[in-house]
């Protein structure tokens, strides 16, 4: 149940959960797997039996183009579901690769099946989260498409925090982001050059500061304006679902 716990975090965010619905939770047959920086934890064109959920550290979907140019369309923390469309869509058409030291669980596509058979609820759940996965992508595009990459760093630092504050992985305004300027250069679609010169920015408006390993927050209303941030498309209402 503790590797469990980010998960059970994020779904009560959302609903309440019953002592039967954890217990059926806490029943999965499961396994654990830690992968080190770079390593993919799903490969692309394969057929998962199993899906991918974040204990530790942060993911990445990547997508590589036939130029070897790649953009990371999606950054996974603890709690998430990497791969949880897998269950229906069968095939994967990108991969997901560990951007830190990652501990993750997987948990079989049977089993799944069979936590949505005894509890519909649980099902919506899951399908809850895979429309959350999808208001992300949509944030994420209008970011690519119609910010400026101040805004778009100060949106993406100010998801980050706010998801991360749902599992208890934040500290005040301040948390663990351990990415390479190049990393994020993937994230935001730029150049290393260019992020590090919004970073430069950030920190000369006194809003935002990250050293390699910790990003700290240092004026979160501030950020709030300069990325146009509304967590309404994250879904944090808690009600019956």
């Amino acid at each position: 149940m503790n590797r469990l716990r980010p998960f059970i975090r994020t779904l009560e965010r959302r609903d309440r959960l019953s002592p039967d619905e954890l217990a059926l939770l806490s029943s999965a047959q499961l396994r654990v797997q830690g992968f080190r920086r770079g390593q993919e934890i799903v490969r692309a064109k394969t057929q998962p039996g199993e899906s991918c959920l974040m204990v530790q550290g942060i993911s990445g979907r990547e997508m590589v183009t036939a130029e070897g140019k790649r953009q990371i369309s999606a950054l996974h923390v603890a709690g998430d579901f990497v791969d949880l469309h897998s269950f229906v869509l069968k095939r994967m058409d990108h991969a997901v690769v560990a951007l830190t030291e990652v501990t993750a669980i997987f948990v079989p596509h049977a089993e799944i099946r069979r936590i949505i058979d005894a509890s519909p609820h649980l099902g919506r759940l899951f399908w809850l989260m895979t429309t959350i996965d999808g208001a992300i992508q949509r944030a994420w595009i209008a970011c690519l498409g119609r910010s400026t990459a101040m805004q778009h760093m100060a949106h993406l630092f100010c998801e980050l925090w706010t998801r991360m504050e749902i599992v208890g992985l934040v500290s005040g305004h301040s948390f663990s982001f351990r990415l390479t300027q190049a990393e994020l250069a993937d994230v935001v679609g730029l150049s290393a050059v260019h992020v590090n010169r919004t970073l430069q920015e950030l920190r000369g408006l006194g809003v935002v500061d990250w050293n390699g390993e910790q990003v700290e927050i240092i004026d979160f209303d501030r950020l709030v304006a300069l990325g146009d941030f509304d967590k309404t498309y994250l879904n944090l209402t808690q009600e019956p679902r």
